[in-house]
């Protein structure tokens, strides 16, 4: 088998594990399916009815709640749950750390695993292009915004891709023994234990019979772990499962049918598909052509698992299963994928390392902003141009609500520190294809430098699309007086803003008439420092708040009202109007 290490190759790994592993996800319903039920084997059961009594993902079987999810993850997370010491039925915070940990344990070192391989194969098959693959799988694919989710793929993907290659390495105990590992993992990958199967089988009788000695303990295991929650080794969790989606999972093969023009559609071209934020996978679908004179068979595997998870997704009735970044149950076929990147690298340079680089920009962004919802017909794409344009007004900057893991060492740049580590693992890579790495280095240090400079500049320059003005019926009142204010905050920018908050600062010397009379959002709170709910603003509309002020006996000379509005935690200009009252 091509086997060959990149240049660069752990600092580059280090690289892509900042990008993908900083960001600390809400805790979700993959988290708590998982953690049930490593708890409660931990404890000696399989069952976790109080644990899963809130969750989205569990199944029902004889009065008792289990997890819905093949039980492999779960295995794996028994080391890193004991040892951060995670009781049983813990009521996790949006970001918990231990539930990080946890995270980084399992599917981190996964997708450090994964993007190893890619690379070390990559750079058998082109040298000097293995940093490169590497670079373009880790960032610029699906891997990364699960990497640090207990989402099961990325797990399957690399136990998966790792069981062909110890396959092609003629290990066939070892393939077997990693292919039924992958099975436990998720159940979808029994296609790769087939597929590779087949394979071995290519080489002889003793080869495949080596292969599934091999896939014995772990089907043995899903077997009895099967026999003891739902009473029968042949079925599998989602046959009992319990929730929302349960008539749609009912149907077909548990949810999954024929492909679907619909689903079809989100897979490839919707706001999150292949093509729209990995187009790089079209340059590695070139490369397994390019293989295919020298490695027919490897080849053909590659592509059978490539096409099968493709159509799996395509025919799911949730082809982005449910809140997530992309089409993730293809997952397990990137590495697959990625055998061609290499070659493609080797062949047609400079087409694969656009779309590679389209690709980690898109990915990356993703991997911030993860599932958050695009307003119809927008990408991240459309997203990335208003950045551009409306620098801290644009929706992407104003939900990067993705916390990262500086945030817990008082350091809140975490998306810049993400965004210079991918910059630099591009140039790095980029770096292995010249003789002279040493002024390439110095280069790469002093581009993202700039970059990061440039962005930051950028940011605090560019003021937010919100403008509040205030008009007064008059700037001249005589204690006893009354005064009309009109507060009008207006969104001037291309996108719209969700969760609007006006703030009015009221100076002594004056008394609030009653409630501000607002045109939308619930209303206003406070009587000097005045806090109102806009709620939702479109683009480039306005919406007013009306207030009516009396001047007091004892009011000073001149009265200063001030007023600002905000979204999130990004805060607009302040307006403000001068009263005199001739008092003094």
């Amino acid at each position: 088998m091509p086997w060959g290490r990149p240049r660069h190759e752990l600092v580059l790994l280090a690289l892509c594990a900042v990008v993908a592993l900083l960001p600390v996800y809400p805790y979700g319903p993959q988290d708590q399916s998982r953690i049930c039920l490593a708890q409660a084997l931990l404890h000696g059961h399989v069952s976790s009815t109080a644990c899963l009594a809130s969750s989205y993902d569990k199944s029902s079987y004889g009065g008792h709640l289990y997890s819905d999810k093949a039980p492999g993850t779960s295995v794996l997370e028994l080391p890193s749950v004991a040892a951060l010491n995670i009781p049983p039925g813990q009521r996790v915070g949006p970001h918990d750390a231990g539930v990080w940990g946890v995270r980084l344990l399992t599917c981190g070192l996964a997708f450090l695993l994964g993007a190893l391989l890619v690379g070390r194969l990559a750079e058998g098959l082109a040298p000097g292009r293995g940093a490169l693959a590497l670079v373009a799988f880790a960032l610029g694919t699906l891997v990364a915004p699960l990497a640090a989710t207990s989402f099961s793929h990325v797990i399957s993907a690399t136990i998966g891709f790792a069981a062909f290659l110890a396959a092609w390495r003629r290990r066939f105990l070892a393939a077997g023994l990693l292919a039924g590992a992958a099975v436990f993992v998720e159940y979808q990958t029994a296609a790769i234990l087939v597929l590779v199967g087949l394979y071995v089988a290519l080489r002889g009788v003793r080869p495949l019979a080596a292969y599934a000695a091999g896939v014995l303990p772990a089907a043995g295991l899903l077997l009895a772990y099967d026999a003891v929650a739902f009473g029968s080794p042949f079925h599998l969790s989602y046959r009992y499962v319990v929730g929302d989606y349960v008539s749609e999972q009912s149907s077909g093969f548990f949810g999954i049918g024929l492909p679907n023009l619909h689903a079809t559609h989100d897979v490839f071209v919707g706001p999150r598909g292949l093509l729209v934020i990995s187009p790089v996978l079209v340059a590695a679908a070139y490369g397994l052509v390019l293989l295919w004179r020298r490695y027919r068979a490897e080849t053909l595997v590659c592509a059978a698992v490539a096409i099968f998870f493709v159509i799996l997704d395509c025919g799911y009735f949730l082809p982005y299963g449910g809140g997530s970044p992309g089409p993730r149950f293809l997952v397990p076929a990137l590495p697959f994928l990625a055998v061609g990147l290499g070659p493609a690298f080797a062949r047609r340079p400079r087409v694969t390392a656009a779309l590679a680089a389209a690709s980690i920009i898109a990915t990356v962004g993703t991997t911030l902003v993860w599932s958050y919802p695009y307003p119809t017909g927008q990408t991240i794409w459309t997203e990335l141009g208003h950045v551009a344009t409306e620098g801290r007004s644009a929706l992407l900057v104003r939900v990067l609500t993705t916390k990262t893991a500086l945030a817990w060492i008082g350091i809140d740049v975490g998306g810049i520190v993400i965004a210079g580590a991918a910059v630099a693992a591009v140039l790095l890579s980029v770096t292995t294809l010249v003789r002279r790495p040493r002024g390439w280095r110095a280069l790469a240090v002093a581009v993202v430098a700039l970059a990061l400079l440039a962005g930051t500049v950028r940011a605090a320059l560019l003021p937010l699309g919100l403008r509040t003005t205030i008009a007064a019926s008059t700037v001249f009142a005589l204690p006893g007086d009354e005064v009309d204010l009109h507060v009008t905050v207006a969104n001037r920018s291309g996108s719209g803003f969700d969760g609007v908050r006006l703030v009015m600062r009221l100076p002594p010397g004056v008394l609030l008439l009653g409630a501000p009379v607002v045109e939308r959002g619930p209303g206003c709170g406070g009587t000097t420092n005045i806090t109102c709910s806009l709620q939702y603003l479109d683009p480039h509309t306005s919406t007013v708040v009306s207030l009516g002020l009396r001047v007091l006996a004892d009011a000073p000379p001149s009265l200063r009202l001030v007023a600002w509005s905000s979204t999130g935690a990004v805060v607009g200009p302040h307006a403000g109007v001068v009263i005199t009252t001739g008092s003094g």
